[in-house]
């Protein structure tokens, strides 16, 4: 079971990890990851031009986890009028997403979906029910014979 903790520690990691981070020193310090990250964006987008990318994020928990991480490296995220809540909207270079925020962003959801997973079930089964099995799959009952009537 993860707790709060352990969980802000394991982010920090990844962070770490997509920064580059070589040192036992720059795994510890957050902002200096987050530092490296920025200037391998600009560095990026001297090369390649951003473009705008449309992301469809599942449920308000990923687009959260998404915003904050396009935020955290200075990026502008935003949707058109219309487009649906779980959409973001972003100019960014092509390079970035595929090797640093797309993967980033999976691995950062991956563990805060695993933590509030986790954290529904001891909740649900202290509450509400210990029981915590899936519903039943049941054989679908065969359809009644059409008639044909005037």
């Amino acid at each position: 079971m993860m707790d709060e903790a352990r969980l802000i520690e394991k982010l920090r990691l990844i962070e770490a990890l997509f920064a580059g981070a070589t040192t036992e020193g720059e795994r510890v310090s957050a902002q200096h990851a987050r530092e490296r990250i920025l200037a391998r964006l600009r560095s990026l987008e001297v090369e390649v031009p951003p473009v705008e990318y449309k992301f469809t994020m599942r449920d308000m928990w990923s687009r959260r986890v998404f915003v904050a991480l396009l935020r955290r490296y200075a990026l502008s995220p935003y949707r058109y009028r219309r487009q649906r809540y779980t959409t973001v909207m972003v100019k960014v270079s092509k390079g970035f997403v595929d090797d640093t925020l797309w993967p980033q962003y999976q691995q950062l959801a991956e563990s805060l979906s695993e933590y509030l997973s986790e954290v529904t079930d001891r909740v649900v089964s202290q509450v509400i029910s210990e029981d915590l099995s899936e519903a039943a799959v049941v054989v679908e009952p065969e359809a009644l014979p059409q008639t044909c009537g005037g």
